[in-house]
């Protein structure tokens, strides 16, 4: 690592104080990216604003028709949530696929969805069920948050807070995943809320991004039979060591299909 201040505030406003007060400051969220970004010296800000002593980033409310997670809650809070499993199993069940114990015990909802790994879970339910990221400055549709690769449309000195998840009448996620790192190498959400039906790929492309030709078939007749025979193209989807762009459309169809199977 090279040489960095360490900081450690304990409210929001502070972070965004010290961030804003640093050369090249950088949050810390759960730092399962950042810190072995830093080891390998891939990154050298000069300043780490560690998240993890602001309480108020902590914690999960479900009231009528949303829950509402902090950004600073981790993923084995989310999977062991008893009101997430009543209002949205299928977000404690994704949350429950993350990487192994010591990921979901250190990893964050905000870190995951602000880092925007291509093979992360989370940016797809974020936009399979039509969330809203919240920030120390405005609120932004899921549809709008994730730009291209690694990135997404948080300004300079934007601090994500919270998330909120409309609760669907059903959803449900799967994926393929890397026998090793249980990153996705094609992970499919799809959800039902008022006839209205989402579809949502993560591992896939640069990013995650909709499917609306099957989000139009499950919106008539949610079943897996409604989207028997819709394709992907493998045009910009990704290539890697993993799998294939052609094989990763194809998988496309097949997680959707079980998905979708799984939420009925």
């Amino acid at each position: 690592m090279y040489d960095f201040n360490f900081i450690r505030p304990a409210t929001a406003e502070a972070a965004i104080e010290a961030l804003n007060g640093a050369d090249d400051g950088q949050f810390m969220a759960g730092g399962q990216t950042l810190i072995p970004v830093l080891k390998q010296r891939l990154a050298m800000p000069s300043d780490v604003i560690d998240l993890g002593g602001i309480d108020d980033l902590v914690g999960i409310d479900v009231d009528a028709g949303t829950v509402s997670v902090g950004a600073m809650t981790t993923h084995a809070a989310v999977a062991a949530s008893a009101e997430i499993l009543s209002a949205i199993p299928a977000l404690a069940d994704l949350a429950g696929t993350i990487g192994d114990p010591h990921v979901r015990n250190r990893g964050t909802m905000g870190g995951s969805v602000a880092n925007n790994d291509p093979a992360a879970d989370y940016p797809a339910a974020v936009v399979g069920l039509g969330a809203t990221i919240h920030t120390n400055h405005r609120a932004i549709a899921a549809d709008e948050f994730f730009t291209d690769i690694f990135e997404t449309c948080l300004e300079d000195g934007e601090l994500l807070t919270k998330i909120t998840y409309p609760i669907p009448d059903k959803a449900a996620y799967v994926k393929f995943a890397n026998p090793a790192s249980r990153y996705a190498v094609v992970g499919v959400f799809v959800s039902l809320s008022d006839g209205e039906a989402r579809v949502a790929v993560t591992g896939a492309g640069p990013c995650v991004f909709r499917v609306a030709e099957m989000e139009r078939a499950l919106s008539a007749d949610f079943s897996a039979a409604a989207i028997e025979g819709i394709t992907v193209s493998d045009d910009n989807l990704n290539t890697d060591l993993h799998a294939s762009a052609e094989y990763r459309a194809h998988l496309v169809g097949v997680m959707a299909g079980r998905a979708v199977a799984k939420a009925g």
